[in-house]
């Protein structure tokens, strides 16, 4: 009987300055991290790895599949082993983030002002597919039942890789186990909701209609795709398209012609943003998280209710004297992240998701720091919405939008006091239409602690 191979502990020289895994792998990025024991892990094309992290080493171990179950992954000999290439990729390790960190302090102090309490966070290099997925389902969503919804389409429909403490780890299911008759009912069993339709749809779109080889297209030439050939990692090169892309080059160019010209003159990181808008379920959030995480376009900045009470809280966006707005339009949005780039430079994501980290609440203690008689929020089941002003439209239908503003009240607590007070979030979300429609309708629901529900249209 096959038996797994369980690698002994390796590491990998890096300070939590560079990279912090219990920051890096909570704030929202990946979804399938799992900490058991006071490791972490996950599968990573095809094999289980597990982490653990000192001051001066990440260590790292690899449980690879049996050989009956997984043929395609069949235990490497140790020399052939690219675990280390592996999470180097993953983890981006070739940006200097002390660098980095220099940089955005002197072009931005609250930057500067923030950021010490937040080192070691960086962008993870991840599978563009499994990050589409991934935040599709973060529509009008929390970290924690977002974890559980990629996690249910793992067990559901991927490959079963190795067993933790009695805990079962799948890899990731590709676009064809997704695509098949009957997953969207099976979803919505399992609790997806709409994102059920939005995710079958999109899986159909990259496994019948667009091709295993259109997300590559999209990504940024100067950032390997994970797992790419060792050479190419090390060179910095980006991901060379093979001659059997090329044989289907007419059929994938009429399909991608039909909805973004990718062969224009627009920047190549707005071309990878627009194309992945005509996807079902993809607003300018979800296509921007893909970008950053998925394809490697560092300047991208997605725009979720956190970022955008950050444009108003601490870069005056929104309006004159403080005044605030719930509202994120297509404008606004652009604005934003114009702005930021403006002021981070071509790493402008990798420097919002360390103020987007800061802006979690289960992250306060850490932002709070050593200051005495600061506030600590205590952490919910529910935990941060990431969710966004998404404006999910048809091509050549962008005028119409129904834009659904939600609040929820959290009860936040204090060591002064006794008594609680209210601190209210906003998460927006933009619901695709199917027709064109000059006005905007904004639907508010506000959230009582008594669980009562009072809805008002305007």
């Amino acid at each position: 009987m096959a038996t797994q191979k369980v690698t002994d502990w390796r590491k990998l020289p890096i300070s939590f300055t560079e990279l912090c895994i219990e920051t890096t792998l909570r704030c929202g990025q990946s979804f399938r991290w799992r900490k058991i024991n006071e490791q972490w892990h996950c599968v990573l094309k095809g094999r289980l790895i597990s982490l653990k992290q000192d001051p001066t080493h990440l260590h790292y171990k690899v449980t690879w599949p049996t050989c009956t179950a997984t043929p395609k992954h069949e235990h490497p000999q140790d020399s052939e082993d690219d675990t280390s290439t592996l999470l180097r990729n993953y983890f981006a390790l070739s940006h200097s983030l002390t660098t980095l960190y220099a940089q955005w302090s002197l072009s931005d102090a609250n930057f500067a002002r923030r950021a010490p309490a937040f080192t070691g966070i960086r962008i993870l290099n991840q599978d563009a597919w499994e990050t589409l997925i991934s935040f599709i389902c973060s529509s009008n969503n929390n970290i924690s039942r977002i974890s559980q919804m990629v996690l249910k389409l793992c067990t559901h429909y991927g490959p079963y890789i190795g067993t933790v403490e009695g805990e079962a780890f799948h890899d990731f299911p590709g676009p064809e186990a997704l695509a098949g008759e009957g997953v969207e009912a099976h979803l919505r069993e399992l609790g997806f909701g709409y994102r059920a339709k939005y995710i079958a749809e999109t899986a159909g779109c990259v496994a019948q209609v667009y091709g295993e080889k259109w997300l590559l297209r999209l990504r940024n030439p100067g950032v390997p795709a994970l797992g790419a050939a060792t050479k190419e990692a090390v060179g910095g090169g980006g991901v060379e398209v093979k001659k059997e892309e090329e044989e289907k080059g007419q059929k994938e160019n009429h399909i991608v012609d039909s909805k973004v010209d990718l062969d224009d003159d627009s920047p190549a990181y707005k071309k990878a943003h627009e194309a992945l808008l005509t996807l079902p379920g993809v607003g300018p959030k979800v296509s921007d998280c893909v970008c950053l995480m998925g394809l490697g376009w560092g300047e991208s900045v997605p725009i979720d209710t956190h970022v955008w009470q950050i444009a108003q809280r601490d870069y005056n966006f929104g309006g004159k004297g403080g005044a605030k707005t719930k509202t994120l339009n297509k404008a606004m949005y652009e604005s934003v992240g114009d702005h930021f780039r403006k002021i981070w430079g071509p790493q402008a994501g990798w420097a919002q998701s360390v103020l987007f980290t800061a802006n979690l609440k289960s992250f306060s203690e850490q932002a709070a720091g050593a200051k005495k008689g600061a506030v600590k929020v205590e952490e919910e089941s529910q935990e941060e919405l990431v969710t966004s002003a998404e404006a999910v439209t048809k091509p050549g239908k962008r005028k119409g939008v129904v834009v659904k503003v939600e609040e929820s009240e959290e009860m936040v607590a204090t060591t002064l006091a006794a008594k609680s007070r209210k601190r209210k979030t906003v998460a927006v979300e933009v619901i695709p239409k199917a027709e064109p429609e000059a006005n905007v309708q904004t639907t508010t629901t506000r959230t009582l602690r008594s669980s009562k529900r009072i809805k008002s249209q305007v």
